[in-house]
């Protein structure tokens, strides 16, 4: 059999490639992820956030800090690194010498009709007290002026302080988005509308909206979020607007127009993955503006109930234990605070750049 000449053999490859169906783009978000894992801080940051939320949900499971309300430890415990507090011992001896120079004085029964029950009770107060449950001199992390581990309410807190911050940027977030994508695309009498809804709620200051809110409504962690939900997405709300505008008018929408595609269609599948990083950096600062304002209606007494631990009520209570010198209960509220809110911007940063479509032909 006779060899095939070259000019044929190309023409068949060639052929068969063009045959071949063509190869599948990866998708908006897996190519995300891709040039996300290059980023080596946001990998280390979004780890200390996944870290956080499996330590919410054992929180809210009750596998961690169940018992955070428990009297463990003497009031004002220190850390275990600091050592137990010195016990008074030179002026034990003062009150004998001082009773023994003393005059007799009038017996007790003379002038107080109870000082015979005075050693029943006593006795039973001792009794008592040996079959309560002993308390430590330290704990780890310290405690509160009630004995209370500073850890355990440390981790009880960020559970409910994130928890508070991420639900109502989530549910900033949808109303913003959405009603800056319908306000944007559509414009007219909707965008009409939307703005001036916009217009009332930003003429007021959202702290006295917090305020206010908090005070009609009471407190509580529900209560909390919305409060935060409805009246902080216009910041939200305004960046959409502005990107909505400017990609509807862009070749690829009215390309997608021109072959059929319906309003929604190019709203939500076309113009909504190239808008998603700013969409997920304003996310990120209203998570931390959240949490913030969680602290300081808890601080002032509005914000969770007083049952209750988070950051805010801990930095409450810090306040008198600092004249005192006992500066742990502060620490933990504020370093719990600190690793969280960094390590949450620095892994929105990095989604920022890994969906930012500039940045896209760069990674």
């Amino acid at each position: 059999m006779s060899e095939m000449p070259d000019f044929v053999s190309t023409s068949l490859v060639s052929t068969l490639a063009d045959m071949a169906p063509p190869r599948r783009a990866a998708g908006v978000w897996r190519s995300a992820w891709r040039r996300f894992r290059r980023d080596g801080v946001g990998v280390v940051a979004l780890a200390v956030v996944a870290a956080y939320a499996v330590l919410i949900a054992c929180t809210g499971s009750g596998l961690v800090a169940r018992h955070w309300q428990d009297e463990v430890g003497v009031p004002d415990a220190p850390p275990s690194f600091l050592g137990a507090p010195a016990r008074a011992t030179a002026g034990a001896a003062a009150p004998a010498s001082a009773a023994a120079a003393a005059p007799a004085a009038l017996d007790i029964a003379d002038v107080d009709p109870l000082a015979p029950r005075y050693k029943e009770w006593n006795e039973r107060a001792a009794q008592y007290h040996a079959q309560a449950r002993p308390v430590a001199a330290s704990l780890p992390f310290g405690g509160d002026r009630l004995g209370r581990d500073v850890l355990s309410k440390a981790l009880k807190g960020t559970q409910i302080s994130v928890s508070v911050g991420v639900l109502a940027a989530i549910v900033a977030t949808l109303i913003g988005a959405t009603l800056g994508a319908l306000a944007g695309f559509f414009g007219g009498r909707v965008g009409d509308l939307v703005e001036w809804v916009y217009n009332v709620l930003t003429a007021v200051p959202e702290i006295l909206l917090f305020f206010a809110f908090a005070a009609v409504f009471g407190r509580g962690i529900s209560t909390l979020v919305l409060i935060m939900g409805l009246t902080g997405w216009t910041g939200q709300y305004r960046q959409v607007r502005a990107e909505f505008i400017k990609h509807s008018r862009r070749e690829y929408v009215r390309a997608a127009e021109a072959i059929g595609a319906s309003a929604g269609a190019r709203m939500f599948r076309h113009i909504l993955p190239n808008v998603s990083h700013v969409i997920l950096v304003r996310m990120s600062l209203m998570v931390v503006g959240f949490i913030k304002a969680e602290v300081i209606l808890s601080y002032l007494a509005l914000g969770v109930a007083t049952d209750q631990v988070s950051w805010g009520t801990m930095l409450a209570e810090s306040q008198n234990e600092l004249v005192l010198g006992h500066w742990w209960q502060l620490a933990a509220a504020t370093i719990a605070m600190a690793v969280f809110v960094t390590a949450f911007s620095l892994m929105a940063d990095a989604w920022r750049d890994a969906l930012d479509p500039k940045l896209r032909g760069q990674r």
